[in-house]
């Protein structure tokens, strides 16, 4: 699992970098608001930790435009000072879906990041994702368009799921690039070989095709009945 920390005090960071890089989890660190940023339209993360108070750009600013802008449903806990019933309210009405209040015990934050990844898993095992006649069942791992079953191998899975959940967004080359290989980028253009053959399994055998080639972005999933 990887998470995103967002905290412009470096005492906390560093702490909270220790704490939870000891339980086992992936974690990139932000100090300021642009940078993390950045790293949200870069990279895929499974949830956001996220100071309110940050330079450059706040945290509900943050927090809003990932849901309003990119429309990404990671999960975010918000970290703040501030304790009055108004301002938790202003968290989750920016988007959070949890909020603690400094100072806070890293085994109570622990508990609440256990709580929320546990239910977007479970949220995630039951999802069938649909984009017009293509269909991928998550629990099954099965993917159809028209009826018909297509086998794809692990890698063309990955980058059909980020596609269909994105779509009709454009998902950039360097998050399906890192979705394949994480940090450890092959040399050449690996990604332009897995979309052909993806290309071929669920879009040479229909006549509407569904996988488009953004120049220079990436690439998206047209959805006719949006």
């Amino acid at each position: 699992m990887k998470i995103l920390v967002v905290e412009d005090n470096q005492d906390i960071l560093s702490n909270l970098h220790d704490y939870l890089t000891f339980q086992g989890y992936v974690i990139d660190c932000a100090d300021n608001g642009l940078t993390a940023l950045h790293l949200i339209s870069s990279q895929s993360y499974d949830l956001i930790i996220l100071d309110i108070m940050l330079p450059g750009v706040n945290g509900l600013s943050i927090c809003q435009s990932l849901r309003q802008d990119a429309h990404l449903d990671t999960p975010v806990i918000m970290l703040t000072a501030r304790d009055r019933l108004e301002d938790k309210l202003q968290g989750f009405h920016s988007g959070a879906d949890d909020y603690l209040v400094k100072p806070f015990d890293m085994s109570e934050l622990l508990v609440r990041i256990e709580a929320i990844l546990r239910r977007t898993q479970q949220n995630a095992q039951s999802l069938v994702l649909q984009v017009n006649d293509l269909k991928f069942n998550l629990n099954t791992m099965i993917v159809t368009r028209s009826e018909d079953t297509i086998e794809l191998k692990p890698a063309a899975l990955k980058l059909l799921k980020k596609l269909m959940q994105e779509s009709p967004n454009v998902v950039k080359k360097e998050l399906l690039e890192q979705i394949l290989w994480g940090d450890d980028l092959p040399d050449g253009d690996n990604l332009k070989a897995h979309i052909y053959l993806l290309r071929n399994k669920i879009d040479k055998p229909y006549k509407t095709k569904l996988l488009k080639t953004v120049h220079g972005i990436g690439y998206k999933l047209l959805n006719y009945e949006t």
